[in-house]
């Protein structure tokens, strides 16, 4: 009997080692034969990104353009096979980007804010606000500059940026005949440009993140004067609206908005949404109440998921913090405290409230598609390796152009972002490169070059048709998206060939008390010699 048991117990641990062997081979088998495409890590897998940006530029149609270049990248994946691009497009593509859980909290405060956007409507607190403004502001010039001040003073974040400063300034602006490409311009010239020189926002945050090894915070900071292509924009932005300077396509928007067409173009992607009908009790504090506790609420759900209240410090907590988890519980009690504002003040019943919700996601579902696309042909570039590529591309040749290599920064930092339509991504590709290059050698040099390639991210995330924050803009100015991208180029052009200039400067001279000022003559002599030949546009 125990010979029998002895034999058995004998029997169990060998299969049990087998097993054991069996799935540690099949592990190991898996990790040699990872599946690695033949264009990896070559000039191919930037392919698909320029293939899309090219058609919607083409064709000003950004859907099929968007899919084209995933198809592309799916195909070059799979060297062509149709079942393998099938299953990447789809399974590592659309659907792995909507697993994702920041990409899922950022389209959750997309619909919580059109919601909201659609309550503030209904509940007339948009109409009161504009007719309050209205009173206030006298001119064009009055409303662009109000949105531009509104931009400056919301820098947490540049979704949020977008979204809120579209919802309350799209009437005003509408009133005084400002065109919707030109809105779009506005607000995206003053998200992600004030957000990278805020030391207390999630770009901060996840600049900070980026540079390991040393005190990313103090570089940060450090680092904001010589962010050219953010200051220059604002200036040039500040600039256009005084001297009422237009050029390019933008020019023929705005000269049809002054006569009473705000869109130029036959594209109303916001048409079939449906207008809440304002209850004429609205008030002021209908607008306010909801944005100042939104602005609130989404600070505090910020610090909370970066530990401000398990005992981080306040800096620390925000340099932490996950954004799109933050905001997502900022927009949910955002929303919550407004729906109760409005039944302590009668304005709204509690149904007329909940219709709003659907409402709101209505009108976001082009930002949705677009953003979904966006995403998923970021991850056909990822996994044919082009931040591998860029990063031996640059990494080879920085070293022998030290004082150039701002303005090179600069410019591969543009060209990456334009590609792949992120700015977070052209962070984490780049910052690592600079401080391994220059930390042990040129500490000075090493800020610079940092800031450019913040500055040169943020000029190809406003040049890209496929950016997220280009996108969020056109949904906050309710403007057709390739509008806004056509409009704002040449601007970002202009902008990013006076930031090139200023960055060769400051790779000589390194310190920005010469090279900043030397941008700002150099944008503002630009400006006037625009002016000088014709473009401009009066007011009515």
């Amino acid at each position: 009997m125990y010979s029998a048991r002895k034999k058995v117990l004998l029997i169990l641990e060998a299969v049990l080692i087998m097993t054991m062997a069996c799935t540690l081979t099949a592990l190991a088998s898996e990790g040699e034969a990872v599946y690695e495409p033949a264009v990896y890590s070559t000039f191919w897998a930037l392919i698909p990104p320029i293939v899309a940006i090219g058609l919607a530029l083409i064709t000003k149609e950004v859907y099929s353009s968007l899919f084209v270049g995933i198809l592309m990248g799916g195909l070059l994946y799979s060297g062509f096979q149709f079942e393998k691009t099938i299953t990447h497009i789809f399974e590592t593509g659309i659907i792995g980007v909507l697993s994702d859980s920041y990409n899922v909290g950022i389209l959750v405060f997309l619909v919580i804010l059109g919601a909201m956007v659609s309550l503030m409507n209904r509940a007339g607190g948009s109409a009161a606000f504009g007719q309050f403004a209205a009173e206030r502001i006298h001119s064009r010039v009055g409303a662009q500059l109000a949105t531009i001040l509104l931009g400056v003073l919301i820098f947490i974040d540049d979704y949020f940026n977008c979204l809120t400063v579209g919802s309350v300034m799209r009437p005003v602006t509408d009133k005084f005949k400002v065109s919707r490409a030109k809105l779009s311009y506005l607000i995206d010239a003053t998200a992600a440009p004030v957000c990278i020189i805020a030391p207390i926002s999630s770009w901060a945050a996840a600049v900070t993140g980026f540079v390991e090894g040393e005190d990313g915070f103090s570089i940060f900071i450090r680092a904001i004067p010589y962010n050219f292509y953010a200051i220059l924009t604002i200036v040039m932005m500040v600039g256009m609206v005084l001297m009422k300077v237009e050029f390019g396509s933008m020019r023929t928007h705005e000269m049809n908005a002054v006569k009473g067409d705000l869109f130029t173009t036959p594209g109303r992607p916001y048409g079939g949404v449906k207008e809440e009908t304002a209850q004429t009790r609205g008030k002021v504090i209908d607008l306010l109440i909801p944005i100042v506790s939104l602005i609130i609420c989404c600070v505090i759900g910020m610090l909370y998921t970066g530990g401000f209240f398990q005992g981080e410090d306040f800096v620390t907590a925000f340099s932490q913090s996950d954004a799109s988890l933050g905001l997502t519980f900022g927009s949910f009690f955002g929303l919550v405290i407004t729906i109760g504002l409005y039944q302590l003040r009668r304005v709204l019943s509690f149904s007329d409230c909940m219709a709003c919700i659907p409402e709101g996601f209505k009108a976001m579902v082009p930002a949705i598609l677009i953003l979904t696309f966006a995403w998923t042909l970021k991850a056909m570039t990822d996994s044919l390796g082009a931040d591998v590529y860029v990063a031996s591309v640059v990494e080879s040749g920085a070293k022998g152009f030290l004082n150039f290599l701002p303005a090179i920064i600069f410019v591969v930092g543009c060209l990456l972002a334009f590609a792949t339509g992120t700015s977070w991504g052209t962070f984490g590709i780049l910052i690592p490169i600079v401080v391994a290059v220059f930390e042990n050698s040129n500490p000075q040099l090493m800020i610079i070059s940092i800031s450019a390639c913040m500055a040169g991210a943020v000029c190809g995330d406003h040049c890209s048709p496929i950016s997220d924050t280009t996108i969020m803009a056109s949904a906050g100015a309710q403007c057709e998206h390739v509008n806004h991208v056509m409009t704002q180029l040449p601007y970002a052009v202009t902008a990013a060939a006076v930031s090139f200039v200023t960055y060769i400067v400051a790779g000589f001279v390194q310190t920005p008390w010469i090279a900043l000022p030397v941008g700002v003559l150099l944008m503002t002599g630009t400006l006037f010699v625009i002016k000088a030949l014709g473009n401009s546009v009066a007011e009515n």
